[in-house]
């Protein structure tokens, strides 16, 4: 009984608080819209490239890891407040641990075995994703990003099309690393789009990037001006655009279908309006639709970007 005369223990509002605080968490948990085939992913969406099963692996350990972490702390600190609360009748300072060296050691060896076994799996899949020596690609395309907007130069022989990609003075900012790879006598098309660009079939805003199932592709991504980041959702890759140096990545799209696309670094005041489209379609669908870029005049290249500096030029070849 309460000094006051009541019965009411003072521990019930703290009870009444713990099961609405957990209702609400459920209610959380079960609001989200998401099936029950959708929590495996942790929040990622379905890969639709050969390579993005790797990400997502990689994803669920480094949450599983968390968990573990998470559910053992939780558990010492509810059995340290259950075990070692106050006692109503004694008052005295419960016994004092100082200087426990196990204790001390175990604390600092553990995290750190937990932070060298995700540098590995993270070095390991960064490897593998990252590599362009595996596969030859299929199909190139130069991702250029430019405030506000992107464009795709797509290097590849087209039928009535002159030129070579090698020698192209648009796609001089390009390291020869990269061009060696290029197919030859590659006359290439081209798209380019505005920050009012919209995909005729879905509405979405932005250019439309053409991409055949099933085929190796290589982005060889360019900047003309600042920092930006090309990242398809669905692929679960994204990478820095950067002036004055070039990066490149290679998937393989295995699923049909027009996925967003959008920009990752904040770049500018209309950051927020870089988006774009990616349509995967068959190897047929895409060829038609380079002839059909063709046939508009959109031939040849837009300007690739910024030139590489003499200082990271110097740093790829002792690299290479």
């Amino acid at each position: 009984m309460s000094p006051n005369g009541s019965d009411r223990s003072p521990r019930r509002p703290m009870r009444r608080k713990l099961l609405q605080a957990m209702t609400a968490g459920l209610v959380l948990a079960s609001a989200t819209g998401c099936t029950y085939k959708d929590f495996p992913r942790l929040g990622m969406p379905t890969p639709t490239t050969e390579e993005a099963p790797r990400i997502l692996s990689l994803w669920q350990g480094s949450w599983a890891a968390a968990l573990a972490v998470g559910v053992l702390v939780w558990g010492l600190i509810i059995w340290s407040a259950i075990f070692h609360r106050r006692s109503r009748t004694k008052i005295e300072v419960p016994a004092q641990t100082r200087y426990n060296m196990p204790i001390e050691a175990l604390y600092t060896v553990v995290p750190l075995i937990i932070v060298s076994v995700l540098f590995y799996f993270t070095a390991r899949d960064e490897t593998k994703l990252l590599s362009l020596s595996d596969k030859k690609p299929d199909v190139t395309v130069n991702v250029v990003g430019f405030q506000w907007s992107w464009g795709f130069n797509y290097i590849t022989p087209v039928d009535g099309v002159s030129g070579d990609a090698k020698t192209d003075e648009n796609l001089a900012a390009i390291p020869d690393r990269f061009k060696n790879a290029f197919p030859a006598n590659a006359g290439g098309v081209y798209d380019v789009g505005t920050p009012g660009t919209k995909n005729p079939q879905t509405g979405n805003p932005g250019p439309t990037l053409w991409l055949p199932k099933g085929e190796t592709v290589r982005f060889v991504l360019t900047s003309r001006d600042v920092i930006h980041s090309f990242w398809v959702v669905p692929f679960l890759m994204k990478m820095d655009v950067v002036p004055g140096h070039t990066n490149a990545f290679q998937v393989t799209p295995n699923q049909e279908g027009t996925f967003l696309g959008k920009c990752a670094e904040l770049c500018g005041v209309d950051h927020s309006r870089m988006l774009f489209n990616v349509k995967v379609v068959s190897p047929e669908r895409y060829q038609q639709h380079l002839k059909d870029l063709a046939k508009k005049g959109q031939t040849g290249y837009i300007p690739a970007g910024i030139a590489q500096t003499s200082h990271e030029k110097n740093r790829e070849t002792n690299n290479l």
